[in-house]
C-alpha cells in the first residue's frame, strides 16, 4: 500500500518539473513597447522628455545656431573725436575745437565667411551623426537590456519548477523514509536540497527586479514593468558584411572633414582685414565743415596666424587616423558580432532540438526504473539536474543570441 502512495507521488511531482522553458505567460511589456517608450523608434509621451535624446537635439540646434552666426558680416564702427579742447592761450575753452565724425566698416578678406561657414556646417554634420548615434545607442540599449530582463525572467521561472519539483521530492523521501525503503540521510539530502533551490529562487527573483530596473532607466526613474520570460524574435541585418558602413566610420569621416575645413579658416584668419572710414569734420572756430575718409590695415609682420594653422594641420592628421584606425575596429566588430550571433543561435538551436529531448527522455527513463525499483533516488535527482542545467544554456545561449542581434543591428545604423 505504501509503495502505491509513494509511486503516485513521484509521477506528478516530476511531470511538474518537466514543464517546458517558457510556458506562456500573460502579456507584459514588449520590445517595441519599450522601444517606444524610451523614444527609440516612434517618440511617445515620455521620450521628449528623456535627457538620452534631449541633450543630443540640443547639440544639433546649438551647431545650427552656430552657422547662422557664421554667416553674419562684421558690424560697422561709429567713432567721434574732439580735437584742440581746453588748452592754454588760443586753444583755450572751445573756440579752436575740431570735431570728427566717421563710420568704419572691416572688409573681411582672405575668404573669412565662407571658410567660417563651411566650419560651422562640417561641425553641424558631425553634431547630427552624433545625434543618430545616440539614437542607435538608446536603441541598442533598449534591446540588450530587454533580452536581459527576459533571460532574468525565464530563470526565475526555472527556480520556480525546480523549487517545487524539490518540495515533491522532500515530500517523497519523506514518505519513502517513513515506508522504510530509504534511508533517513535521503530526506536529509532532499532538505538540503529545497533550501538551496529557496535561496536560488529569491536570487534570480532580485536580479530580474534588477534587471527591470536597469531597463526602465532608460527612460524614467522607475523599473520597467514585468516583461515576458518568452525572448523576441530580434532579426539581425544579414548584408552587413558587404557594407562595412556605418555611423561610426562616417562620424570618423565627419570629424576628419570638419577638421580640414578647420585649417581653411585658420588660413584665412591669418590675412589681415582693412577697415574704411569715412565722415565729417567740424572747425569750430570758423564753423567750416570737411569730408574726412581714411582707411587703416593691421601689419602682419610677426603674427600670421601660423601656429594656430600648424596646429589644425596636425588635428586633421589626427582625425584622418582615427577615421582608419575606426574603419578597422568597424570591420572586427561586425566580424565578431555576427560570429556570436551564429554562434549563439548554433548552440541554442542544438540544446532545444536534441540535447533537452535527450535530457527529458532520459529523464522519462530514470523515472520508470525509480518507480520499478530498479534506479535509486539519486539517479532521477541526477537526471533532473542535467535537464535543468540544460535549459539554462539555453537561457543563456538565447540571450548571447539577441544581445549579438541587438549590436548587429546598432553597426547597421546608417
Amino acid at each position: 500500500m505504501t509503495s502505491l502512495i509513494w509511486r503516485a507521488a513521484l509521477i506528478p511531482g516530476l511531470a511538474l518539473a518537466a514543464a517546458p522553458l517558457a510556458a506562456q505567460a500573460d502579456r507584459g511589456l514588449t520590445l517595441d513597447e519599450a522601444l517606444r517608450l524610451s523614444g527609440a523608434i516612434e517618440a511617445s509621451a515620455s521620450s521628449p522628455s528623456n535627457p538620452r535624446i534631449v541633450g543630443p537635439q540640443e547639440d544639433i540646434a546649438a551647431a545650427e545656431a552656430e552657422i547662422a552666426q557664421a554667416r553674419l558680416r562684421p558690424n560697422p564702427e561709429v567713432s567721434l573725436e574732439v580735437e584742440n579742447v581746453a588748452g592754454t592761450g588760443a586753444f583755450s575753452g572751445l573756440r579752436s575745437s575740431e570735431y570728427t565724425l566717421s563710420a568704419g566698416l572691416p572688409i573681411e578678406l582672405g575668404g573669412k565667411r565662407n571658410a567660417r561657414i563651411a566650419a560651422a556646417r562640417a561641425e553641424a554634420d558631425l553634431a547630427r551623426l552624433r545625434g543618430e548615434l545616440s539614437l542607435s545607442e538608446l536603441g541598442y540599449l533598449v534591446r540588450r537590456r530587454f533580452v536581459a530582463a527576459v533571460a532574468a525572467e525565464a530563470k526565475v521561472e526555472l527556480a520556480a519548477d525546480i523549487l517545487e519539483r524539490d518540495r515533491e521530492l522532500l515530500r517523497i523521501a519523506d514518505a519513502l523514509v517513513d515506508a522504510g525503503r530509504e534511508p533517513p540521510l535521503r530526506a536529509l539530502r532532499a532538505r538540503a536540497a529545497l533550501a538551496e533551490a529557496e535561496a536560488e529562487l529569491k536570487a534570480a527573483q532580485a536580479d530580474a527586479l534588477a534587471t527591470r530596473f536597469a531597463l526602465g532607466a532608460l527612460w524614467s526613474q522607475d523599473a520597467a514593468p514585468e516583461v515576458p520570460p518568452e525572448f523576441p524574435a530580434i532579426e539581425p541585418p544579414h548584408d552587413l558584411i558587404a557594407s562595412y558602413s556605418g555611423l561610426e566610420t562616417r562620424i570618423a569621416a565627419a570629424e576628419r572633414i570638419a577638421a580640414e575645413t578647420e585649417i581653411d579658416r585658420q588660413r584665412s584668419l591669418g590675412v589681415p582685414d582693412p577697415t574704411v572710414s569715412a565722415g565729417v569734420k567740424r572747425f569750430e572756430e570758423s564753423n567750416d565743415n570737411a569730408f574726412v575718409v581714411g582707411v587703416s590695415i593691421p601689419l602682419p609682420l610677426r603674427n600670421r596666424n601660423q601656429g594656430s594653422v600648424a596646429a589644425a594641420q596636425a588635428r586633421a592628421r589626427a582625425a584622418g587616423a582615427r577615421e582608419a584606425v575606426a574603419m578597422a575596429d568597424y570591420r572586427q566588430e561586425v566580424a565578431q558580432a555576427r560570429a556570436d550571433y551564429l554562434s549563439a543561435e548554433a548552440k541554442s538551436t542544438t540544446l532545444e532540438e536534441r540535447s533537452l529531448p535527450q535530457a527529458e527522455e532520459a529523464l522519462r527513463l530514470a523515472e520508470i526504473g525509480y518507480r520499478n525499483g530498479k534506479f535509486p533516488l539519486l539517479e532521477v535527482l541526477a537526471a533532473a539536474d542535467t535537464r535543468d542545467s540544460i535549459r539554462r544554456s539555453i537561457i543563456d545561449a538565447r540571450e548571447a543570441q539577441g544581445a549579438a542581434a541587438a549590436r548587429l543591428i546598432r553597426l547597421a545604423a546608417q
